[in-house]
C-alpha cells in the first residue's frame, strides 16, 4: 500500500489560526499538529485574505490605493478555510490518464522492455493515430511511476537510470519557444546602454488575477506607461504597445528591450509600423531591464500579487501611473519622471 494522506480537520485549522495569532512559525505549527511544514504553508497561502480599505486598517493620510504597511497584513480564519476545502472536495475529479486499463497495460509492457517514457509516448501516436484514449505524455508516465511506493519500487528499475527517487535537473531551462527575429541586447547601441540617449524603452508584464498589465519604461527618464490587457498573448501585447507608442514623436520611440516571454513574439510589428529597433535581454537577467523592474515594483505597491485586475480598471491604473510618474527620484536629481520626460520632448523639435 502507498502512503495515505488525509485532509486537515477543523481542529487542526483552529490550531493554525491560534498559533498564527501567537506568532508561531510554519515549522512549529506543523510539529504541533503532526503535519509537514509544506502542508501548513499551502493551507495558509490558500486561505489568507487582506483587509479592505473600509476596515480599521485604513489610514486616511495615505492614498487609498497604496497597499503598504498595515494594509499588507494577512489573516487566516479556520471557518472559511474549512468551507473552501469542502467546496474543493465536492468537485468531481478528472480520472487519471493511466487509469485506463488498456493504455496502462501497453505502457507497462513497454516499460518492462526497457523503453523510457518519451519513446513510449511517441510510439503510441504511431500505432494508434486515431485513438485519443491511447495518448499519454512522458511527464505523466514519470509521475505515475513515482506517485506510489509499490509502483516506484517495481517500475523505476525499468527506467534507463533506474533511480528510486526522481531527481531534479540542475540549472534553469530557457523557454523552448523560439522568438522569431530575436536580437540580443549585446547589439543595443551604447547610448541606450548608458541611458545617455532619449527614446529607448524597456518592456515587461505585470501578472494579475484575471487580466494582466503591460508596462513600458523610458530608460533615460524612467517615465512609465501601462495598459490593461486581457491576457499575455503576443497579439494582445503588441496591440497595446502600438496604442501606447502611437501618440509619441518618432524620436521618442527609437528602441525597446524585452524580456524573453512569449508575449513579445510579435515584436516585429514594432519594427514595421512605428519603426522601432527591438532587442531582448539575456535569459534570467532581469537586472538588464532594471528600470522596468523598479517601476513594476512600484505598481505592486498598489496592486499586490493575487489582486484581481479587470478590464474596467484602466482609469484606476492611469491614476497609479500618474502618481508613480510624479514621484521624485534621486537618479533624476529629485525631478519626477514626468518632468524629465517633458523636458526631453521640446528638444526633439529642434
Amino acid at each position: 500500500m502507498g502512503e495515505v494522506y488525509s485532509h486537515l480537520s477543523e481542529e487542526e485549522r483552529q490550531v493554525i489560526q491560534i498559533e498564527i495569532g501567537n506568532g508561531a512559525g510554519i515549522r512549529a505549527i506543523g510539529a504541533m499538529i503532526g503535519r509537514s511544514p509544506s502542508t501548513v504553508s499551502r493551507e495558509i497561502k490558500r486561505n489568507t485574505w487582506f483587509p479592505s480599505n473600509e476596515s480599521e486598517s485604513y489610514r486616511p493620510y495615505r492614498p487609498r490605493r497604496l497597499k503598504t504597511g498595515p494594509w499588507m497584513s494577512r489573516y487566516y480564519i479556520a471557518g472559511p478555510a474549512r468551507r473552501k476545502a469542502a467546496r474543493r472536495c465536492a468537485k468531481a475529479r478528472k480520472p487519471h490518464r493511466l487509469s485506463h486499463d488498456r493504455l496502462w497495460a501497453w505502457v507497462a509492457e513497454k516499460l518492462g522492455c526497457g523503453w523510457s517514457p518519451p519513446p513510449v509516448s511517441g510510439r503510441l501516436r504511431v500505432l494508434f493515430p486515431g485513438d485519443d484514449a491511447m495518448r499519454v505524455c512522458p511527464e505523466t508516465v514519470y509521475r505515475w511511476i513515482y506517485s506510489s511506493k509499490p509502483r516506484r519500487e517495481r517500475r523505476a528499475r525499468c527506467l534507463p537510470r533506474g533511480h528510486r527517487r526522481r531527481r531534479k535537473h540542475a540549472g534553469r531551462r530557457v523557454s523552448r519557444f523560439p522568438i522569431p527575429g530575436r536580437v540580443s541586447i549585446a547589439e543595443r547601441p551604447p547610448e541606450a546602454d548608458a541611458r545617455s540617449g532619449f527614446g529607448h524603452w524597456e518592456a515587461d508584464s505585470v501578472i494579475g488575477m484575471g487580466c494582466d498589465l503591460h508596462t513600458e519604461v523610458e530608460r533615460r527618464t524612467r517615465f512609465l506607461m501601462a495598459r490593461v490587457i486581457p491576457d499575455k498573448t503576443a497579439e494582445r501585447s503588441v496591440g497595446a504597445r502600438l496604442a501606447m507608442f502611437a501618440p509619441l514623436p518618432a524620436a521618442a520611440r527609437l528602441s525597446v528591450t524585452h524580456g524573453n516571454g512569449t508575449g513579445f513574439a510579435r515584436h516585429a510589428r514594432l519594427r514595421d509600423e512605428p519603426g522601432m529597433a527591438t532587442y531582448f535581454a539575456d535569459p534570467y537577467s532581469s537586472w538588464q531591464r532594471g528600470g522596468n523592474e523598479n517601476r513594476n515594483g512600484m505598481i505592486r505597491r498598489y496592486l499586490p500579487k493575487r489582486t484581481i485586475i479587470e478590464p474596467g480598471m484602466a482609469r484606476e491604473l492611469q491614476e497609479i501611473v500618474d502618481e508613480t510618474d510624479n514621484r521624485p527620484m534621486r537618479a533624476l536629481g529629485y525631478r519626477t519622471p514626468a518632468e524629465a520626460f517633458a523636458d526631453e520632448l521640446p528638444d526633439l523639435q529642434l
